[in-house]
């Protein structure tokens, strides 16, 4: 096949020059020519050459000449077992002599009387003034504030009745489940968490932001918050606060916190370097610029933070209902405990619902931002309408306040509730009675689950124990070394290390089974069904929904309906984590398919390639460096649930972080956790996109 010359054509839309293909003819007319090669984006190029037979051969050439003595000096030492005991470090003793420490002096000491005292009575104090304040408007005040205010942050206009609907109908449905009382609680909670994780991520960002040294700083602590599974955030903080919504409200706070600053700071950094030299042409001082400029053109990244810490929030929310934050948490938490599915249920529904309502609120905010106003001044957000919506909207919520006060109708009426419990739960006893095993052909979820455990997750396990200690930690260098460099290489290395040194290693190693297994069925399906989305647009429509509500659920939620279909067990475990994974995976592939150069895809077109062959030699060759984001993603998010999945029999590390967790074990629990932290470091390093990473 012969390819016309490439001529250099600039392309007005990115301000970029890209090449034009010209079309080449075939070898033969029997069968359509493959597209012509064309010049891959910087990124995809820089991944091609990384993953190159012969840049891979001598990567891993000169990775072996340097391991072989420290492996052979290794395996005389300490033999090729399991990690051996002689290099692993007691962590357990000296963290339980701390955690008897805070326990003894808690009451005494003046860093908890003169500190740490007074933050847990303000935590207490703020979340009972807004719970109090909820249960004053009661619901009709309060129903009616949400309402208006997210009409308000939506604009106005026909954006902002549909958020408006989408308001009532969430609180509707709260109150109709029964549900009004703990969702006040979680909201409450909520309200709180954010304000004070929103205020602590600006100010990170706004730090990381402006200084190149506080940036390199915060980075690898944020990385690793990023990688922390929710349930190791709430073991130190139950131990200094003890039990109920403090410890619940700091955890919620360090856990949301950094995607408001990362988002933040990258807005910041990433401000227009012209208007900014304008900005200072014109005598402006550093804090007017920043005012003036930089937070201006940072205000859609901050409010995507704003969003995602409203999600993060939201999540761990749920979560902290084991340490009493109470609230719909806690109804789920209960609920699972006696695997009563139709009183999760009921419960997890307005957890749903209102993180759409959440999700849906920010995003229009996000799109008033972005209106165009006109030349006099009078856009969307100048209209004396907009200013007064927000008065309005108070002066209205009391109103109604007051008038359900008078009627005595302060609490939602038991009479305008539906019990949803106990036909849920005939419906699941039918579903698990005919799914769970029986059924022809397939035989049933739990016929699923025994075989997936035996079939792969034990084998898995079992290979992974097996192998000597130091051919783990070399694996781990190779596959490393192959995606990015040799500080890459030498931090995975040495986080997988560190695993075995805490004296966790089986249990790690385990885990790490649970991931993999997770992790290859999230891509086999994610993959497929993004690349059926990317290529058939009613297949995207219809599931765009189905996503939403997918990413907006908490981690929790998913465990209700796995332990119905799969039982309690690393099956159950691994199957909350893929249908937790799976959304990102989905979206990211799609988007990804769905940048590749359009003049690649017409290309390919002009010179008779079929659709199979556009997907294989232009698509799929293009959209690598976000195939390997998608895996990067469903990593991260598998190990996350994975850990959760310790309370519906996981094991391993997740085990250990619950059991620490519910007996105050600092020693047991934290050990765990930070074997989590390596280990997601592990899986954060052999999966992160060669592109991402320093030229080699």
């Amino acid at each position: 096949m012969s390819t016309a010359t490439a001529a250099p054509t600039d392309d007005s839309r990115t301000g970029t020059t890209r090449n034009a293909v010209g079309a080449g003819t075939a070898r033969g007319p029997a069968r359509p020519a493959a597209p012509a090669p064309l010049a891959p984006p910087p990124a995809a190029g820089r991944l091609r050459r990384a993953l190159d037979p012969g840049t891979v051969r001598g990567k891993l050439a000169r990775l072996a000449l340097a391991a072989v003595v420290p492996v052979a000096v290794a395996a005389v030492l300490w033999g090729s077992g399991t990690w051996p005991a002689a290099l692993t470090v007691d962590a357990t003793a000296p963290l339980d002599r701390v955690s008897d420490w805070i326990v003894d002096n808690r009451e005494t000491h003046w860093v908890f009387l003169y500190v740490l005292l007074h933050w847990s009575n303000t935590a207490i104090d703020a979340i009972d003034g807004v719970y109090l304040l909820l249960r004053w408007l009661g619901w009709a005040g309060t129903g009616t504030a949400a309402v208006l205010l997210s009409w308000r942050a939506a604009g106005g206009g026909r954006r902002g009745l549909r958020v408006a609907v989408t308001t009532a109908a969430v609180f509707a449905a709260c109150g109709l489940l029964g549900m009004w009382e703990p969702t006040m609680v979680t909201l409450a909670l909520m309200a709180v968490s954010v304000a004070a994780a929103a205020a602590l991520g600006v100010l990170l960002g706004l730090a990381a932001g402006l200084s190149d040294r506080v940036h390199r700083a915060l980075r690898p602590v944020l990385d690793t918050m990023q990688v922390l599974p929710a349930f190791a955030y709430l073991l130190p903080f139950v131990l200094v606060f003890g039990i109920g919504s403090p410890a619940a409200l700091f955890s919620t706070v360090i856990y949301a916190a950094p995607p408001m600053a990362r988002l933040t700071a990258m807005g910041l950094r990433g401000a227009d370097p012209g208007v900014l030299e304008a900005s200072a042409s014109l005598g402006a001082s550093r804090l007017q610029r920043l005012r003036t400029a930089r937070l201006p053109l940072a205000r859609a990244e901050i409010l995507l933070g704003l969003n995602q810490t409203i999600m993060m929030a939201l999540s761990m929310v749920v979560i902290a209902s084991v340490i009493g934050a109470g609230g719909l948490g806690d109804e789920v938490y209960q609920a699972l405990a006696t695997v009563d599915v139709g009183r999760a249920l009921a419960a997890g529904i307005p957890i749903v619902l209102l993180a759409v309502w959440l999700d849906r609120t920010t995003a229009a905010a996000g799109e008033r931002l972005d209106d165009p106003v006109r030349a006099d001044g009078s856009g969307p957000l100048r209209t004396w309408a907009a200013r007064a919506a927000a008065p309005a909207a108070v002066a209205a919520a009391v109103t109604a306040a007051l008038a359900a006060r008078a009627a005595g109708a302060t609490a939602w009426p038991e009479g305008w509730t539906v019990a949803i419990a106990r036909p849920v739960n005939l419906a699941k006893d039918w579903i698990v009675a005919n799914l769970s095993e029986g059924v022809p052909v397939v035989g049933g979820t739990l016929v699923w689950a025994g075989n997936f455990t035996e079939w792969l997750l034990n084998p898995l396990r079992d290979g992974l124990q097996a192998m000597p200690w130091w051919s783990v930690l070399l694996l781990v260098a190779a596959l490393a070394r192959l995606v990015g460099t040799w500080r890459t290489a030498a931090t995975a290395t040495a986080a997988m290390a560190a695993v075995g040194v805490l004296g966790v290693w089986g249990r790690s190693l385990n885990t790490l089974s649970q991931v993999l297994a997770g992790l290859a069925v999230t891509l086999l399906l994610g993959i497929a069904v993004g690349v059926l989305a990317a290529r058939v647009r009613w297949v995207e429509r219809a599931l765009r929904p189905v996503l939403d509500t997918l990413q907006t659920m908490p981690q929790f939620v998913y465990l209700i309906p796995v332990v119905a279909l799969f039982n309690v067990g690393r099956a159950a475990a691994v199957a909350a984590a893929v249908v937790y994974a799976l959304p990102a995976v989905v979206r990211i592939t799609t988007q990804g398919l769905r940048q590749v150069d359009p003049a690649a895809m017409e290309a390919a077109r002009s010179l008779g390639a079929t659709g199979v062959q556009q997907l294989r030699q232009v698509q799929l060759p293009l959209a690598r460096p976000a195939l390997l984001l998608a895996v990067n993603q469903g990593v991260v998010l598998v190990l996350a649930v994975v850990i959760i999945g310790g309370m519906v029999g996981g094991g391993a590390l997740g085990y250990d972080v619950v059991k620490g967790l519910s007996r105050g074990d600092l020693g047991l629990g934290l050990v765990a956790g930070t074997a989590i932290v390596c280990l997601g470091l592990v899986l954060d390093r052999v999966t992160q996109p060669a592109g991402a990473r320093t030229k080699q």
